[in-house]
């Protein structure tokens, strides 16, 4: 999550990076940021010994911390950031990248109870 915090607030413009013209690919981007970030807190909470209901607890409270996370980074890039601007549909894929992380996990592993 600190890269995806440096990565939302520094600004990239004057860096000689590449650039290509995908529409939308910061939405992907976002979405898959979120994604990966609910998939590892959640593996990690897997890995703990309680028991499911704790388990399935925890992860609901990964996801709701990281809806949040991605909303205020959204509005600290609207707020305070010179050459950045936040968007509600930042925020909506950061959400969609959450909920989809959310049902992989509770499908895959959840009822497994752990990594086979």
């Amino acid at each position: 999550m600190v890269f995806v915090t440096f990565s939302s607030l520094y600004t990239f413009e004057g860096d000689d990076l590449s650039s290509f013209n995908i529409p939308y690919a910061d939405k992907l981007v976002h979405f898959t940021f979120y994604f990966v970030g609910l998939i590892l807190g959640s593996l990690y909470v897997l890995q703990l010994k309680d028991r499911q209901q704790v388990i399935l607890r925890k992860i609901v409270i990964l996801a709701f911390v990281l809806v949040l996370f991605g909303i205020i980074i959204e509005v600290i890039q609207g707020k305070w950031t010179v050459n950045r601007s936040g968007e509600v549909f930042d925020a909506l894929a950061n959400t969609t990248g959450v909920v989809m992380g959310f049902i992989v996990i509770f499908n895959r592993f959840y009822k497994q109870r752990g990594l086979k």
